[in-house]
């Protein structure tokens, strides 16, 4: 089992499996909600996902998404789309341990920042690792 929360600790989940993937997200809409330049993220089946103190707060960040977060200290806490309950993600510095989880890719490098820049070798995709287009 893994476990994490939020900065203030008023929100606290545990995970039961371990993620299917994970990825560190370039796209503008984590990058505002997080006011950080990128967001690491693990996926997890919903399921294997359970809130163990606090309730958090939902936010639709645009149609069809929706973010959990801490209503008392702002963490973003997960990401979920409504058109594909197959998979929740988690943000991975959410985690106690954010090392257990290293990021496989990095998605959406259409909206990178200029002075954002990795020499990790990890794959790139200009939009999600699986859109087509």
């Amino acid at each position: 089992m893994f476990e994490g929360g939020c900065h203030c600790g008023a929100i606290r989940y545990a995970l039961s499996a371990a993620p299917t993937g994970s990825m560190i997200c370039h796209c503008a809409t984590c990058r505002r909600i997080s006011g950080a330049p990128i967001v690491a993220w693990i996926s997890i089946d919903p399921d294997a996902f359970a809130i163990t103190k606090g309730k958090p707060t939902h936010y639709a960040s645009s149609p069809g998404i929706s973010r959990q977060f801490c209503g008392a200290c702002g963490a973003q806490l997960t990401y979920a789309r409504d058109d594909d309950d197959s998979f929740l993600d988690v943000a991975t510095a959410t985690l106690d341990d954010p090392n257990a989880f290293p990021p496989t890719h990095h998605s959406w490098l259409s909206d990178d920042l200029a002075w954002v820049e990795f020499g990790d070798g990890l794959p790139t995709f200009p939009k999600g690792r699986y859109d087509r287009d």
